[in-house]
Parts: C-alpha cells; structure tokens; sequence
C-alpha cells in the first residue's frame, strides 16, 4: 500500500495519510492476507494517472526494458541472459511502469542471483508481481537448472495416471514453497488442458489427463497447494489448448469443437478451477472457428473472453494473455494492434509484448481517442489491485 500511495498519491492530504497509516500499523506482518477496505482500491486507482493504470495492464520479460537487446526468437535471449536491472532498463521503466515481471530460465543462474534479481525488481516502477512458469516436468524453469538442488516431477501426466490428487497437491505444494522463498508471487501454472489428442505437439504430459474429470481433480488440488504455499496460481490455457495440433508459439493453431463439444471436456476443468477461485485464467491463442465463427485467436476474441468466460461461466477474476510475442499473435498482428484488441476483447494482463513500448502507447493512444474507454482500463486495473491487495503487495 505504501508503495502505491508514493507513486500515485503525492497530492494526498495530512489526514488520509494519518489514516493509512495507522491501518498499516494494525495489520498482521502476513503479506498473503490483507484486511484493507475496496474504498482504498478505488482511492488507489481515482489518484493514478492512465500511463500508471495502462502500466498495470503489462507483464513481460525483463529484457522488454532494455532496449539495446534486439531479438527474433526467444532462443537468442539465452546468449544474452540478462540477470539484473540495468540503467537503460530503469530509464526505460520511468516512463513504462509494468505492473508484472515473468521470469525465464536464462534469467536465473543460481539462488544468490536470483535472490538478487528479484529484489532489484521489486524496486521498478508499477510495483510489478513477479512470475514464472513453473509447472513441473520440462517446463521448470528453477528446478531444471542444475545449479538448484530442488525436488523434480516427471511430467503433470504422471501424476494424473496415479489416479490421487494428493499427488497433485504435493507437487503443487512442493512448486509453491521454493517459489515463495525465492520472493515469487504467480506461478502460471497448473495446466487445465485435457490432452485429448496424441498428435498435440504442446501440451502433451504437461496436461494432467485426457479424461476431464481427472484432470479437474487434479487441477484443484495443484491450486490449493500453491496457494497453502503463498503463491498465486493461474490455469491455462482457455479455451482449451489440448485438441490442436499445431503449436502457437510458432504459428495458427485451432480445434474445430463447438461450444457445446467444449463444455463436455474443456470447460469441466476450467469451471472446477472457477469454482475453487482461480485469480488468473491464462488465454490460448488458438483460434476457435466453431465458436466464434473466426479464425481470431481466443486472447483477441470478446465471444471467448467476453461471452463465454466472463458471460457464461461466471468468471470475475484476472484474465491475463499467454504471451503476445508468440507466433500465432506476431504473424498477423503488429503488437500496437494486437495489444489494442487484447483489451477490446477483455484481457486484463497483456503479457510479454515483443515490443513494450509500441503495444504500451498504442493502449495509451486507444484510450485518449476513445477506441477504449477509461472505464474499461479501470475494470482491469481494479482487478489487478484487487490481487495485489490480496496478497500483500499493494
């Protein structure tokens, strides 16, 4: 809360800042559970300027801040490896505060560094949630770096063929508490996908099970065990990523299912992890022709996001966007258009633009021409700040 107060409430009053503070002082010193009011989340976002609200909206790698890296694939970022701030990325941060920081593997080296890294990213401007995914199994970007004597899983599918739960939760558990001792927040993990096709060539045993009822189980308990940990959970990827065949991280990828063929499979263990309180709900970028009669990625799409997500199955939490450097985003999309449609469509967290600057002005830009309104950047932020109450960081 202070945090906020000093990059958004100059103007502030003696006796309001009396007032925070003496609410400060009577909290418990737990950041995972906080007792502030909403009145303080709408007093947060009413003195917030629409570069710091937009601020919010954006989540991405830490080289986005530093522009004299220049990158095509990702694969080029592991020569690099950029493993702490630099100035040209504090410079950058004045102007483009980010409301969220994901990690990748070439960003840590071991835990002195990373202890580190972290603790110089908590002082960026827009006071950024720190992420990573770390799923289990290949996907493990902490505990597949040899340089951490960490617990490994072979894969989410093993688990699921045990047929317990319990298993599930201990490996989230297990995940959730080096992550918290690490200094992380959001874990995008646990995979809600059913793996109903063999040929898939990205999800595979990163998904719990091919029988939707296994893998809701499974999925819920994974959350609880991160959030017993103190980490933030998020299930992806929505609609359903589990019935393509082709990859989004290199190009178009659908499934021709219906709605109705979804909500038999997909949607059982999207509207378990709802039930539970899932906070995060990461997008596919997969197209879904059958459904929204296009061939829009579902993150651009309001009908997925908008109709089915948010209308249907009663979603009210943080819709964040798998990341929009990705192929199936980046060879039909500029990332001023694709970040402008992201928030059309519903999204909250645009998350790992290729370009930070020219997604962020365009989403400025949007909103001063009244392509978008404030209003609806405010629903975002709302909820983003909502979740760092939550947990302690606002």
């Amino acid at each position: 809360m202070k945090r906020i107060l000093c990059r958004v409430a100059s103007g502030f009053a003696a006796v309001l800042l009396l007032y925070v503070l003496i609410n400060l002082a009577s909290c418990s010193n737990d950041d995972k559970v906080r007792t502030d009011t909403p009145d303080e989340i709408e007093l947060a976002i009413s003195q917030m300027s629409l570069r710091q609200k937009v601020g919010q909206m954006f989540a991405g790698r830490p080289e986005m801040l530093d522009t004299t890296i220049h990158w095509n694939v990702s694969a080029e970022l592991v020569a690099i490896s950029l493993q702490e701030v630099n100035g040209t990325m504090r410079k950058v941060n004045a102007d483009y505060p980010l409301g969220g920081v994901i990690l990748y593997a070439h960003n840590i080296s071991d835990s002195i560094q990373l202890r580190s890294f972290i603790s110089q990213l908590r002082q960026l401007n827009g006071n950024p949630l720190l992420c990573i995914d770390e799923e289990g199994g290949r996907v493990a970007r902490i505990a597949n770096n040899q340089s951490f004597n960490l617990p490994k899983f072979e894969s989410m599918d093993s688990i699921g063929r045990t047929g317990d739960p319990r298993n599930a939760y201990k490996c989230g558990n297990t995940i959730g508490s080096y992550l918290k001792r690490y200094g992380f927040d959001i874990d995008f993990a646990p995979v809600a996908d059913v793996n109903t096709n063999p040929e898939n060539v990205v999800i595979g045993k990163r998904a719990f099970s091919d029988n939707p009822e296994v893998a809701a189980g499974m999925v819920t308990n994974y959350l609880q065990g991160l959030d017993d940990a103190g980490i933030v959970g998020c299930i992806k990827h929505f609609p359903g990523h589990g019935d393509t065949q082709n990859d989004t991280h290199t190009g178009y990828a659908a499934s021709n299912k219906t709605w109705t063929e979804m909500l038999g499979c997909e949607m059982v263990t999207f509207k378990a992890g709802i039930r539970w309180g899932a906070e995060l709900i990461m997008t596919a970028h997969i197209a879904a022709p059958n459904v929204t009669g296009s061939d829009v990625p579902s993150t651009l799409s309001s009908v997925i996001l908008q109709d089915k997500l948010r209308g249907e199955l009663g979603y009210r939490n943080i819709i964040v966007a798998d990341a929009m450097e990705m192929g199936a985003i980046t060879q039909h999309y500029s990332n001023a258009e694709a970040a402008v449609l992201a928030v059309q469509a519903g999204v909250d967290i645009i998350l790992g633009p290729k370009n930070l600057m020219e997604a962020f002005d365009a989403v400025i830009a949007a909103v001063e021409s009244g392509k978008i309104s404030e209003k609806r950047i405010n629903e975002s932020v709302r909820r983003i700040l909502k979740l760092k109450q939550k947990i302690g960081r606002l």
